[in-house]
């Protein structure tokens, strides 16, 4: 802890926390422009400036940091194994997606709350209402001030299913000394992969293990059986396949090769869901400038045989879409955004495609593409013919399914070892040695 202090206490987090307390005006600006695009819920926007919403819990407090909800949702059971096992729970998000998962699937005695800014007035009001007794961050939450501010108050730091990619493994690397000093703040790193871990070790963080990915322990997202029925008694035998978690682009991408299938394929329902729901409106005008017939989940709508379209824009429809669909193109891989969790379509055996931008979750990937478990689309004018395959032959699209629900399967167990990995932070008076010690 002493070297954590000196570390905050240097010139470099100290300038650092003193632009960042100049900042305060811009980010006052930034936040208004993300609560005019529907980014940020109004009704909380004092969270994002350190203001607590609910008392403090009494005892022990574990905070949780998970950006949005993919992060939310990997983090999920280490929240209910903590929970489970008496400690109180506080968990922060970014995005108005994982509140809303958070609201409908946090177990009792934890809490939800949106993170503060990286401003150190705005992250000391946060430290100061609830005195963590330990902080995990999870995947690559990065931020100088919240990290230094940790450190001069002794408490511990701990990067759970951490992720780097080669590129911010590269940027982090070019930050010099604020980098070495961000990273000697961090008590201990669990990282998702050895890759993940090897790039954390050379940015800095002495204590380093590799668990395994959160990821492949999370349950495979659920599907509500009345909602589940009700679509399932409209499809009368149609073929179904989904494109999920799109971003800007990949609709049209997706509607392409859509309106190209339907050629050989005259049944073919399409189930579109964007990654964020809030972008429904622009999706719907695009179904209505190519005059596509569509149905509208937000709208209570269900699709009609005269509908080649299902725009799924709510939330918590995974699951339904995933056990009806025969193939699903996973967005986030043709825009430049890095990809999405492929574990959820493996453990329900959905033969799945993706485009080549994957970085954020290419361990995963890694895994299902050595296990010749997924496909991988480079060019968007390919993902016609590559879902063209899979509905051609079923037995062959079963066969890549069953791999992969094996390849989800095999990576199980990582929340176990990261348990272990943090018993000596959740029980320190038990525990000989220095935390994160090897």
């Amino acid at each position: 802890m002493a070297d954590r202090d000196k570390v905050a206490r240097s010139l470099t987090l100290r300038s650092w926390r003193l632009l960042a307390s100049l900042a305060l005006p811009i980010l006052r600006l930034i936040h208004a422009s993300r609560l005019k695009a529907g980014k940020e819920d109004p009704a909380r926007s004092a969270e994002r400036f350190g203001f607590a919403a609910v008392p403090r819990p009494e005892g022990r407090l574990v905070w949780i940091h998970a950006a949005s909800v993919g992060e939310t949702n990997s983090i999920l059971p280490l929240v209910e194994r903590l929970t489970a096992d008496g400690h109180a729970v506080l968990l922060t998000t970014v995005t108005r997606t994982s509140a809303e998962i958070a609201a409908q699937r946090l177990p009792a005695g934890a809490i939800h709350q949106f993170s503060p800014f990286d401003a150190p007035q705005l992250v000391t009001r946060f430290l100061d209402h609830w005195r963590p007794d330990l902080a995990l961050v999870v995947e690559s939450e990065l931020w100088p001030s919240t990290f230094s501010l940790l450190a001069l108050r002794g408490i511990p730091l701990v990067i759970v299913n951490g992720r780097m990619s080669a590129r911010s493994f590269v940027g982090w690397r070019r930050a010099g000394r604020i980098a070495r000093a961000l990273f000697s703040c961090v008590d201990l790193c669990l990282a998702q992969s050895q890759p993940d871990a090897a790039r954390y070790r050379q940015l800095g963080i002495a204590a380093v293990r590799s668990p395994g990915n959160l990821k492949y322990d999370a349950e495979p997202p659920s599907a509500d059986p009345a909602a589940l029925a009700a679509l399932s008694s409209r499809l009368d035998g149609r073929t179904v396949w989904l494109a999920a978690s799109t971003h800007p682009g990949e609709e049209e991408i997706a509607l392409d090769a859509h309106e190209d299938l339907r050629a050989r394929h005259p049944d073919l329902l399409l189930l579109l869901m964007p990654r964020h729901p809030a972008r429904g409106d622009e999706v719907a005008a695009m179904l209505q400038a190519r005059r596509l017939g569509h149905a509208r989940r937000s709208a209570g709508e269900l699709p009609g045989p005269d509908d080649s379209v299902y725009l799924v824009d709510t939330l918590g429809e995974m699951g339904v879409a995933l056990r009806l669909a025969r193939a699903v193109f996973l967005g986030g891989s043709f825009a430049l955004v890095g990809g999405h969790n492929p574990v959820e379509p493996a453990q329900l055996g959905v033969p799945l495609i993706t485009g080549p931008h994957v970085a954020n979750a290419r361990a995963l990937y890694r895994d299902l593409w050595d296990g010749q478990a997924s496909l991988r689309v480079d060019e968007p004018a390919g993902l016609a013919a590559a879902l063209d395959g899979l509905l051609r032959d079923p037995v062959a699209a079963a066969a890549m399914a069953a791999r992969a629900r094996a390849v989800s399967g095999e990576g199980a167990g990582a929340l176990k070892r990261t348990l272990d990995e943090l018993q000596p932070f959740l029980y320190p008076a038990a525990s000989d040695g220095k935390p994160g010690d090897a």
